[in-house]
């Protein structure tokens, strides 16, 4: 399936910083945003509009695929209170190669623009993203995309069998060799 990821660019007001980036929806991709974006497997962004609290982006170009071997993943996601998106992104200064011709110009405004890299729905994954450095934020998922990833956590995932454990006074003292 693919997806488009809305960032926004929220204006602060703080001494310190004037706006910080943060995804804001992930919404599927069935070529209304740019019929171009199924053709190619590439990350394409294009500036939506701004306000008086910030400016918003949409990319699309997201392929979310769903494999078994991470579907405990999966599971941790859909049993929590509120199963999230995850979108890994990055703070890009070589833009072009993310951003469409009509909206390069207001990019390169900028030092920088927030680009998603990658969306997942497992906690392990979002995991091992955050553990190797990348910045890594959730949006809350829509009932109609957590009931699709539960349909697939029901499908797929089998819980490790629980091991027992002996009690440490059945194993057997630990007592130095006689001499």
């Amino acid at each position: 399936m693919r997806f488009a990821v809305l960032m926004r660019k929220q204006n602060l007001d703080n001494p310190w910083v004037s706006y910080r980036w943060v995804p804001r929806e992930v919404l599927p991709d069935f070529g209304q945003f740019n019929p171009q974006s199924l053709e190619s497997s590439s990350i394409s962004g294009q500036f939506l509009g701004r306000d008086d609290d910030g400016e918003s982006w949409l990319f699309t170009g997201f392929e979310l695929n769903l494999f078994p071997d991470e579907a405990e993943g999966y599971y941790l996601n859909v049993s929590a209170t509120t199963p999230a998106w995850f979108v890994m992104w990055r703070l890009e200064e070589d833009i072009e190669h993310y951003v469409d011709e009509q909206s390069l110009s207001l990019a390169k405004a900028e030092i920088t623009l927030a680009v998603p890299h990658r969306i997942c729905v497992s906690y392990n994954e979002a995991a091992r993203l955050l553990d190797g450095g990348e910045s890594v934020d959730t949006i809350p998922m829509s009932n109609e995309h957590a009931s699709w990833l539960q349909e697939y956590v029901n499908e797929n995932y089998r819980p490790e069998p629980k091991k027992r454990h002996k009690p440490a006074s059945f194993k057997g003292a630990q007592r130095p060799a006689e001499e």
